[in-house]
């Protein structure tokens, strides 16, 4: 006899239990708060763990099948991948199939060296392939952004002084950024106190970036103590 399971899953006695279980989990890792206790580190490597295993999974099914299996023997994808079955075989991605085996040699001691090469390709290989992209959204666009008109023709006398305001502030705090980095010559005299405006620019940029992630760790954290006070009261289950 098989079992359905989606009934057992959806059962009030199977949520109450998950409900239990995410609680008692969340107070755990809460703990931490007071000390460091074998509570918390259960919750932190039952966390870790079933992370890294559904990672592997999500990775074996959405890269691994479909990037490499279903290239090289697309005959066997019926049950998987129907509209690969008549594909012809990719006999090039029997290169990076071996370099995934060499990278697990890092596993055995005596031919560990081995996964150097590897490694090398795959690194080479993606800071190659990224450098013209990150050039172009971080360092191309960061210089567009900088070379806009300050004075709009036809704009209101508030939006007028407002937009003027925005694009001084902007090209100044990049340019003392940057002089703030120029190192081959002395900070002194305006170089020096231009570089000090620097210092500031860099210190909201970096202060505006942690506040937008403290905000969205409160967010987090809310979400939490409401399912924890759900939980006490009994509603969540």
């Amino acid at each position: 006899m098989i079992l359905d399971a989606q009934p057992i899953l959806s059962s009030p006695l199977a949520n109450a239990v998950g409900v239990w279980i995410a609680s008692l989990l969340t107070l755990m890792i809460f703990s931490f708060l007071y000390k460091d206790n074998p509570f918390y580190k259960f919750a932190e490597h039952l966390f870790v763990g079933v992370s890294a295993a559904y990672w592997m999974c999500v990775g074996f099914w959405t890269t691994l099948i479909p990037n490499m299996i279903a290239r090289l023997w697309p005959s066997h994808m019926g049950g998987v991948l129907p509209a690969v079955v008549g594909n012809q075989r990719e006999w090039g991605y029997v290169i990076p199939l071996v370099l995934g085996l060499i990278l697990l040699t890092r596993l055995v001691t005596r031919i560990a060296w081995l996964s150097r090469w590897a490694m090398g390709f795959v690194i080479g290989f993606a800071a190659g392939t990224n450098f013209t992209r990150y050039l172009q959204s971080d360092f191309v666009s960061q210089i567009h952004s900088t070379m806009v008109p300050i004075y709009e023709p036809g704009a209101t006398t508030a939006a007028t002084i407002g937009n003027i305001f925005s694009q001084i502030v902007i090209v100044g705090g990049v340019v003392s950024a940057l002089i703030y980095f120029y190192f081959s010559k002395e900070h002194k005299g305006i170089f020096g106190r231009t570089a000090r405006v620097g210092i500031w620019v860099l210190m909201a940029a970096f202060g505006a970036s942690f506040g937008y992630t403290v905000m969205a760790r409160i967010s987090l954290l809310t979400g939490r103590m409401g399912f924890i006070i759900q939980w006490i009261s009994g509603s969540s289950w």
